[in-house]
């Protein structure tokens, strides 16, 4: 007869130790702590802000409607009053059929790009127009009894609230309902006032902030308003965004100054949580947005076409350790490879460095030199089979090629043209991509290389270098940053750089490591030079800081796990080890 074990195998495996092979919540036993464990990733607290796209037309005080990924922007001052209406998939947004009113500081509901709600607003006298959109066109429908600018909202385009504002003459506290064919007026707010915001729907709602700089916050059941607790900043001309009264974001503002304050409702209590990249106020918010997907875009000052998508709570956590230090200090260094096999060569000692070091996962051994000492060449491949090309040699620019092989390097044909700092990738000695950088003054060249020759390819569009490098082979890479303090992030499909969505911080002189889907950039040239933004194919969220704030740095490996080599100020050969999230361990008790 079989046994259980024959049959079924081992359910549980041992271990000396934390296992480094399980996944989560797989059991094992402990066999030097006579214990049984499973582990979990670590997820965030607190949510954050990440880079969405740009709008088309840069504005402050319009409207939204919609989610994180189905949006919709209306109105608003370009300057002057403007009609034009926007329209988020989650990734791009895209001019659509324009509001038949221009307007600003107008009301706005709706549950998505395809249907929404837009009323009041000053044109510049204060209006009471009505329009309802259905995903193609904007058709007046009847009109709020009262003109007003500055009011809250909340809701959907067949039932949405109206409430405060101004009149023309002075702030009101009067509220009306809309049930998909007339506005009604119904209980006024208990504190009149204006510049306020709202999340939830038209029986389960909320209203707070506004001017003068008020904390207040009240909810609606659907019949009566009744104060509750109040924000903890005072503030006016942010957005909310719930879609109850019970769960709401509440993001940006002015106290004044102008603040990227966030902070969540829970249905009881307001929490402060991560602020906006950027302080602002006269955003558009979609409204529908919730605690864990929302959006805001656009503001001012300057009136600006950013937009910020909020992820709430529950990200997986990464984390940034200390690894292995380079046997010599440098920056401007250059880094192929993985996490636990790296090679690590070239850069500024001073003087230009010949050096080539290997790392297998904890330390740095020093392997055979360059031909040509240089610092910030362009990089490509991987511990066995590396290329490099270019950077500054002697004072000057090179073209200079070599390819490693595991064990040597050989000189082998040139760039085209001669130039440093600008942004590689590839996955091996015979493919790479050698983008940007500084010749005389910034540089878009683009060069391909298939193992025997550099050809060049379809430019940059925009000239820079400093660039931080993202990319596996030379038909998909990314272009981030660059001189000065840029945040520009351009893709390469093989044949052109297309523009996509910005990283939060601009900067220069950091490095990154990943892919076209999922990427990493970390350090820069802006004070305190830790930053870390983590890519997943459409935008940019900022992720945990590295521990030592540092520019001109070397990088590779992937999203979840990559290398951060050398830099400066000071020159150091710190290494750095990313794990893209971390995970707890428990240990089962009786």
């Amino acid at each position: 007869m079989a046994t259980y074990k024959e049959d079924v195998g081992t359910a549980v495996t041992n271990y000396a130790g934390n296992s480094p092979g399980v996944v989560d919540g797989e059991l094992w036993y402990d066999s030097t702590a006579a214990d049984f464990k499973y582990q979990y990733a670590s997820l965030t607290a607190a949510g954050a802000w990440r880079a969405g796209g740009n709008l088309n037309t840069a504005r402050s005080e319009h409207r939204g409607a919609g989610t994180s990924t189905s949006a919709l922007m209306f109105g608003g001052r370009t300057p002057p009053f403007t009609a034009i209406t926007e329209s988020y998939n989650g990734s791009n947004w895209t001019e659509v059929n324009d509001l038949s009113t221009a307007r600003a500081t107008l009301g706005g509901a709706g549950a998505s790009n395809t249907s929404a709600l837009a009323f009041g607003g000053a044109q510049p006298a204060v209006t009471n127009v009505c329009e309802l959109w259905n995903g193609s066109n904007w058709t007046e429908v009847n009109d709020l009894n009262t003109a007003r600018e500055q009011q809250g909202d909340l809701g959907t385009a067949t039932a949405a609230l109206c409430f405060g504002g101004h009149d023309g003459s002075g702030t009101v506290g009067v509220v009306e309902l809309w049930n998909g064919t007339n506005w009604t007026e119904v209980n006024d707010l208990t504190t009149a006032r204006r510049l306020l915001a709202g999340a939830g729907t038209s029986t389960d709602g909320l209203g707070f902030a506004g001017y003068t700089t008020t904390a207040k916050t009240e909810a609606y059941n659907g019949t009566n308003w009744t104060e509750v607790n109040d924000l903890n900043t005072a503030r006016y001309n942010g957005q909310g965004a719930g879609a109850s009264g019970s769960a709401a974001i509440y993001a940006t503002g002015a106290t004044p100054p102008t603040v990227a304050n966030t902070e969540t409702w829970n249905g009881t209590n307001w929490t402060e949580t991560t602020d906006a990249s950027t302080a602002r106020y006269g955003v558009g918010a979609s409204n529908q947005g919730t605690t864990s997907s929302s959006l805001i875009a656009g503001g001012s000052p300057p009136d600006s076409v950013a937009t910020e998508v909020w992820e709430g709570p529950g990200q997986p956590v990464g984390v940034w350790a200390t690894g292995g230090t380079l046997n010599t200090a440098r920056y401007t260094a250059r880094s192929v490879g993985t996490q636990t096999a790296a090679l690590a060569f070239a850069g500024w000692q001073p003087p230009y460095s010949v050096l080539t070091e290997s790392y297998d996962g904890t330390s740095w051994t020093e392997v055979n030199d360059l031909s040509t000492g240089r610092q910030a060449p362009y990089a490509g491949g991987n511990q066995t089979s590396a290329v490099t090309a270019g950077g500054e040699a002697s004072g000057s620019n090179t073209a200079n090629t070599e390819l490693w092989n595991g064990t040597n390097w050989t000189e082998v044909n040139n760039l085209n043209t001669g130039r440093r700092n600008g942004g590689s990738a590839g996955s091996s000695n015979t493919n790479a991509l050698a983008y940007g950088g500084y010749t005389s003054s910034p540089s878009a060249l683009n060069e391909s290389w298939n193992g025997t020759n550099w050809t060049e390819v379809n430019d940059l569009n925009t000239a820079r270098y400093g660039i931080a490098s993202v990319g596996a082979s030379n038909t998909a890479a990314l272009a981030v940053g660059g001189y000065p303090n840029s945040a520009i992030t351009e893709t390469w499909n093989g044949t052109n750089w297309t523009e996509v969505n910005n990283i939060n911080t601009g900067r220069d002189s950091f490095n990154g490591a990943g892919t076209t889907t999922a990427g990493l950039v970390f350090g820069g040239g802006v004070s305190p030079k830790q930053q870390t933004e983590s890519w997943n194919g459409v935008s940019w969220v900022e992720v945990a800081d590295l521990s030592t704030g540092r520019g001109q740095v070397a990088g590779n490996g992937t999203a979840t796990a990559a290398l951060c080599v050398g830099g400066e100020p000071p020159t150091t050969g710190a290494t750095e080890e990313w794990s893209g999230s971390s995970n707890i361990i428990k240990v089962l008790s009786d």
